[in-house]
Parts: C-alpha cells; sequence; structure tokens
C-alpha cells in the first residue's frame, strides 16, 4: 500500500490506523503548496485530482480517498486489529463518530480556524456556531476512555484533529476536561506517540524548506 500524506494533515489519522495494525505501507510525502511527491518530484495530482491527502493506493492498486473511507478500508482490511466495528448498530455508530468529527470538527470548527487567509470574521463565526460541538464531545467522552467500547479508527482521526490545538489557541482543552484527558491519554498509545513523533519531524522540516525557498 502507499499512503500519501503530509505532516500532521488529517492523514496522520491513516498512519495511526497502519502503525496499529502492524501493516506495511510505503508513505509518500505531499508538499501541500505545489502539489508535488517529495520522494520522486511528480504531480499528486496524477494520483489524486483533487490533490487532497489522505490518499490511498491499495496492493491491488485502487486509488482511494476521503479520510473516513480510507480508515474504513483499513480497519476491514486488516479485521484482527480490532480497529473497525461488527455489523448492525456498533457499525452504524462508527460511521456516525467517523461524520461527526468529519464535518463537525475537522471541516466545521478547525480548517476556517487554521485558515491563514480567512478572513477574522469567518474565525470568529466558526468559533462561535461549532465550539458546541467540543461541549457535545466532553459531556459524551465522560467516565470514557474511547469513543466506541474499544479503540477504533474513529478514536486515530479524532486524536489527529485535536492535535491541531497545538494551532489555534482560541480552541484552549482546558475548558473541555474529558476532552483533554482523552487526548493526553490517547497520545501515551505507542502507534499514536510514534506518529506524532515522526510527522512533528517531517512537519519542521517542511517549515525548513519553505524558510528556505523564501
Amino acid at each position: 500500500m502507499d499512503l500519501y500524506f503530509s505532516p500532521l494533515a488529517c492523514s496522520m489519522a491513516t498512519r495511526v490506523a497502519l502503525y496499529e495494525a502492524g501493516a506495511e505501507a510505503n508513505y509518500l510525502e505531499v508538499d501541500p503548496p505545489t502539489k508535488t511527491v517529495l520522494s520522486d518530484g511528480s504531480d499528486f495530482r496524477a494520483v489524486n485530482p483533487i490533490g487532497l491527502v489522505p490518499t490511498l493506493r491499495t496492493d491491488d492498486g485502487v486509488v482511494l480517498t476521503e479520510n473516513a473511507a480510507i480508515l474504513q478500508y483499513v480497519a476491514d482490511r486488516f479485521p484482527k486489529s480490532g480497529l473497525g466495528a461488527a455489523e448492525g448498530i456498533d457499525r452504524t455508530r462508527l460511521h456516525q463518530w467517523l461524520c461527526f468529527i468529519g464535518t463537525e470538527l475537522h471541516k466545521g470548527l478547525f480548517i476556517p480556524v487554521l485558515d491563514r487567509k480567512a478572513p477574522q470574521e469567518t474565525k470568529a463565526y466558526a468559533l462561535e456556531k461549532n465550539l458546541s460541538r467540543l461541549d457535545y464531545l466532553d459531556n459524551y467522552l465522560k467516565g470514557r476512555d474511547f469513543l466506541l467500547d474499544h479503540f477504533s479508527v474513529a478514536d486515530a482521526y479524532l486524536v489527529t484533529v485535536i492535535n491541531w490545538t497545538m494551532a489555534t489557541p482560541p480552541i484552549d482543552l482546558a475548558k473541555w476536561p474529558n476532552v483533554k484527558a482523552y487526548y493526553e491519554r490517547l497520545r501515551q498509545r505507542p502507534s499514536i506517540a510514534k506518529a506524532v513523533a515522526e510527522e512533528f519531524e517531517l512537519y519542521k522540516a517542511e517549515l525548513a524548506r519553505k524558510k528556505a525557498a523564501a
């Protein structure tokens, strides 16, 4: 498998899932501004015309896009990892959480706040409208270790998104103690600790490249 990723982006969730599953994969870094695959200088848009990570090429050569779909593929591809959920209501709840994280947190809250080109009014509106999603999550996580009754790809995605609070000062996890405790606890999980450490180093290298090119 080939995972196209950018450091500390939402694609890190798939890296976490692959590490958790003990799966072999090639990790191909994509430079976000130029859409270039750094290992060979190729145009990433030849793989995914939209130019967004994560993108996964399976062992059969099938190209998959969209974070939630890729995470569910990994869970199904490696069932012994326990990253997925059984058919029925458990599988539906996994879908529910992947959708919540992707729409309410990832796109609804964090993307506007992280966008350097977004007007301050847009950022303020996103915070006013969507911080309540963290209230909901905080209440749900009270007394829970994971989103389901076990660690799943939904947790891999949620930790990846919560990790962005390091770059979003208006979103202070101290206001949501259950979310903060969940995040700090899962950051110690070996698959997550490894992924964060590796991608943080790559992110620093990315910033150095940008500085040198400026």
